[in-house]
């Protein structure tokens, strides 16, 4: 991860983007590692929710082709796993998107969701305000407190 957060904001959307895929990392510490490295809060903000959003649609898109060889090898989530959701998908429909941000549930209900043919256009539009509530609750905490954070540090 540290890598990433060498590349700046380019490396902030890469990473962004492949938390909500196929790699388990922690997105919002490249948010903040984005952040305290001095990073424009605001745009700082914006390319976390975009790659991390983008990295939902993705899952979706693999969800939607529905190859079980893709959803197993690549998102290690089970048929068993997909049809289990079943029933909160059909429940709540595209809200569930709000919660892809999640972890690890996070991507089995993005996958699930492309899978049973959910509007493509509602999941969108409520993958993008879960994302952007979570860093936004995020970036607000560090304008609040990161100063006071590293005074503490003493960094």
């Amino acid at each position: 991860m540290e890598g990433l957060l060498g590349l700046g904001l380019v490396g902030l959307f890469i990473g962004c983007f492949l938390a909500a895929t196929v790699i388990p990392f922690s997105a919002e510490i490249l948010l903040v590692g984005a952040l305290l490295a001095g990073c424009d809060p605001l745009a700082t903000f914006c390319v976390a929710t975009l790659g991390n959003s983008l990295g939902s649609l993705t899952s979706y898109g693999v969800g939607y082709l529905g190859k079980w060889e893709w959803i197993e090898k690549w998102f290690h989530v089970s048929r068993e796993k997909l049809e289990k959701q079943k029933g909160k998908i059909d429940k709540y429909g595209p809200f569930m998107a709000m919660l892809c941000w999640l972890p690890f549930i996070g991507d089995v209900f993005a996958i699930g969701l492309g899978f049973y043919r959910i509007s493509f256009v509602k999941c969108t539009i409520f993958i993008f305000i879960g994302k952007a509530l979570r860093f936004g609750v995020w970036t607000l905490l560090y304008i609040a407190y990161g100063q006071a954070f590293l005074d503490f540090l003493d960094v």
